[in-house]
């Protein structure tokens, strides 16, 4: 018998929204968790299943980096054919999973991911441990829209991020009372600063503390039609300064460092960060994709966005892109060269920006990730009862 916990999380690394859900839950777990001690497990599902799937993942982030007005072809595609249910992937994926149970068998499974809940519910089914062990899903897009994927019969809890998540989950034949909200699982190191710490992290980056600062996101994978907007800005004439960050693109970064020499104002290039929220909390306005977990940590930070409309957003984003306009938390770019006006706008219009601000307090639920945290503790038994689950034998 063992008193320890354990916590399996299962990820991919499709964007960079659902590896932060997954980090973010991780790091929750070593903050917020009440018992003396539990084991927690992160993989990432989709690429590690299968050299098949692996290819996968990397077609959708080469197309979310390149090719960005191809995602509603995707989107429409994955919600049509549904891979996560087919045979075809189950039989090339069932050793990967079953291994995970028998290798490290958990007393939850946690998902972060639209790909995911099917076959672990049904390994679990076939392993006989459905009664034992519960299926939580963490929805990381919150708006109505997203992924048929992630509804699946046989989770046990699903943690939404707000009404209208929960709709969406009801209308795709998940029963009410399996749903509850949670809130998006932002990292807790998202969160507003004073003035002064704004200024010290606009001073470890090299800059003015005291200048109206943009940051400039072209997301973890770095690409999009964010660098188009990036080089639009770069020639605009503006009392600012602006961090680019590039994401895993390296070739992004080398250009975006060309870029930025040219620029009349000081720009600042960063490559891949694990310290996202010291550059949002630095920053006066973000211009950026709207992922459904990256809008929220900024929302955190009460950053401001200037969301890239200039291709429709993706079919599972356009529900955040209505929220925060609609809300006046943020502003829409239709077209890359209205960048210049748009910051101009907000550099010299205090009152508009103020508004754009205060806005941002009432979008997102506060303590989103402990109060997850808590939903995932409150499934598991007392320590002293906690049982080592044993698959069956298939």
């Amino acid at each position: 018998m063992s008193h320890t916990p354990k916590i399996l999380i299962i990820s991919s690394d499709t964007g960079g929204g659902h590896r932060s859900a997954a980090v973010a839950i991780a790091d929750g777990l070593d903050k917020f968790w009440k018992g003396e001690s539990f084991a927690v497990r992160t993989i990432k599902a989709v690429e590690e299943s299968h050299h098949i799937t692996e290819k996968l993942v990397k077609v959708y982030n080469w197309v979310l980096r390149n090719r960005q007005h191809w995602m509603k072809y995707i989107y429409w595609v994955m919600n049509k054919v549904r891979p996560e249910t087919r045979e075809f992937f189950h039989r090339r994926c069932v050793g990967y999973v079953r291994e995970i149970f028998e290798k490290w068998c958990p007393h939850i499974v946690v998902s972060v991911h639209p790909l995911t809940q099917h076959i672990f519910a049904r390994i679990l089914k076939e392993l006989n441990l459905a009664e034992q062990i519960p299926l939580v899903t963490v929805v990381t897009d919150p708006c109505y829209g997203f992924w048929k994927g992630w509804a699946c019969n046989d989770v046990s809890l699903y943690l939404v991020a707000n009404e209208d998540a929960r709709r969406q989950l009801i209308d795709y034949g998940i029963l009410p009372e399996k749903i509850k909200i949670s809130g998006m699982p932002v990292h807790p190191k998202f969160h507003e600063v004073d003035e002064k710490v704004a200024q010290k992290a606009r001073q470890a980056f090299g800059l003015n503390p005291d200048k109206f600062t943009v940051f400039v996101n072209a997301g973890w994978i770095g690409g999009g039609n964010i660098p188009q907007i990036f080089r639009e800005l770069a020639r605009g004439e503006l009392d600012v300064q602006a961090i680019f960050l590039a994401g895993k693109n390296e070739e992004l970064r080398l250009e975006a460092e060309e870029i930025a020499k040219t620029a009349k104002f000081p720009i600042k290039v960063i490559g891949y960060s694990d310290e996202i929220e010291k550059i949002m909390q630095s920053a006066n306005v973000m211009i950026s994709k709207l992922g459904g977990l990256t809008t929220f940590e900024a929302l955190a930070c009460r950053l401001p966005i200037i969301a890239d409309a200039t291709t429709p957003p993706m079919p599972q984003e356009a529900g955040t892109v209505n929220l925060i306009s609609k809300n006046g938390a943020g502003i829409l770019l239709e077209k890359p060269a209205d960048i210049v006006l748009t910051v101009r706008n907000l550099v010299n219009n205090a009152e508009k920006y103020a508004a754009m601000k205060a806005a941002t307090v009432n979008l997102a639920i506060p303590n989103s990730t402990q109060r997850i945290i808590e939903e995932i503790a409150a499934l598991l038994p007392p320590p002293q009862e906690i049982p080592q689950p044993q698959p069956a034998a298939a």
